[in-house]
């Protein structure tokens, strides 16, 4: 069987190959914090990038066959896309905050708190500053895909029962939500790559 005809196989195959390279290049000794770095980024890149998809794809596509009188329609989208690329995105985001906890460790309650709650692991200041305005950003937008996107989504594609009034009510507010996400994910990004390796404003 060919892993590349399958997109579950590929993913496996993928995550096979790193920890095969790793092996190779870093040696047999285990770094917890490696795996945890790894993983958040990875899972991030599902999370981020189907958002990104959902903001300047489907989206305006949607609207865009909704306008077009004589054309196919979006129903292609929501009907076979849609709730693929929602499991994938409500499991990414939940799984990126997942692994930022797992990376911040001991230093959970210092970046969520910015410093107020000593660090454990010594950090101080700058980093507890901005790792933590990144984990609050991200923990917005993680409560917004569970809270407000995923629940008035099984309204728009039918997955739960509702009329057509509260279905366009549902509409509104899981794109209202989502853009806001597209929104805090820029600011989020450059704080959690800021924390280490600068902000682009900062000169650190």
């Amino acid at each position: 069987m060919n892993p590349l005809n399958n997109h579950r196989h590929s993913l496996i195959l993928g995550i096979v190959i790193a920890v095969v390279l790793a092996l190779l290049i870093g040696g047999s000794q285990f770094n917890q914090l490696g795996l945890a770095r790894w993983f958040h980024i990875v899972a991030g890149v599902f999370w981020i990038g189907l958002l990104y998809y959902f903001n300047v794809a489907q989206t305006p596509a949607l609207t865009a066959a909704a306008a077009d009188k004589g054309g196919p329609g979006g129903a292609g989208i929501t009907k076979y896309v849609a709730p693929r690329a929602l499991f994938w995105f409500r499991w990414a985001a939940l799984l990126t905050w997942l692994g930022g906890a797992w990376l911040l460790g001991s230093s959970f309650l210092s970046a969520f708190s910015f410093g107020a709650i000593a660090d454990p692991a010594g950090h101080t200041g700058y980093y507890l500053r901005t790792i933590g305005t990144g984990a609050w950003l991200g923990t917005i937008m993680l409560l917004n895909v569970w809270g407000i996107i995923w629940p008035n989504q099984k309204k728009i594609l039918g997955i739960v029962a509702a009329t057509d009034e509260q279905k366009a009510a549902a509409r509104k507010a899981a794109g209202m939500a989502s853009r806001i996400n597209f929104v805090l994910s820029i600011p989020m990004i450059m704080c959690m790559a800021g924390a280490t390796h600068g902000l682009p404003f900062m000169g650190r």
